[in-house]
């Protein structure tokens, strides 16, 4: 079977939960996490939760595995903390949810990002997953950024992907 036949099987909407990792960053004036969800919903995606939580290891493990549990939610998109910075916290927290890599979404994000920032996209780590049949990505907070990941890469992937998880 091919993508093409692959997509057509593929939900055409998703259930998906919006996580914002920041210390400074509030509901209020989280502009990548409503970027995010404003963009998954344009491409027919529905967002039940946004959230933000601290660059804190067990903050984040804790909204990850109440995610997970939850039966509504068939994808989750994390934002922040994917740097190299003391306080990039985000892929450690996650690591030991990982059962499937996704190293293609790494790969293919920092090449994007290359064409819009250059040398500077090596320092991204941005990562996906699959856990518990559930999609799990990790990209940077910059709005800029998020705007790339989602636009071009999440949004439009997502129904395959979640397919394919539950396979």
């Amino acid at each position: 079977m091919g993508v093409d036949e692959h997509r057509g099987k593929a939900p055409k909407s998703v259930n998906a939960a919006v996580v914002t990792i920041s210390d400074t960053r509030t509901e209020a004036d989280d502009l990548s996490g409503k970027a995010i969800a404003e963009l998954l919903a344009e491409a027919g995606h529905r967002v039940l939760r946004r959230t933000v939580v601290k660059d804190d290891i067990r903050e984040i493990q804790k909204v990850l595995r109440e995610l997970i549990e939850d039966p509504g939610v068939q994808a989750v998109v994390m934002n922040g903390g994917t740097g190299i910075a003391r306080r990039d916290v985000t892929l450690e927290a996650v690591a030991e949810f990982e059962e499937k890599r996704l190293p293609g979404f790494g790969e293919l994000f920092r090449s994007l990002s290359y064409d819009e920032i250059g040398s500077a996209a090596m320092m991204s780590r941005a990562a996906a997953f699959v856990t518990e049949g559930k999609v799990v990505f990790c990209i940077p907070g910059s709005e800029k950024a998020v705007r790339l990941a989602t636009g071009k890469l999440i949004a439009p992937e997502l129904g395959h992907l979640v397919w394919e998880a539950l396979r």
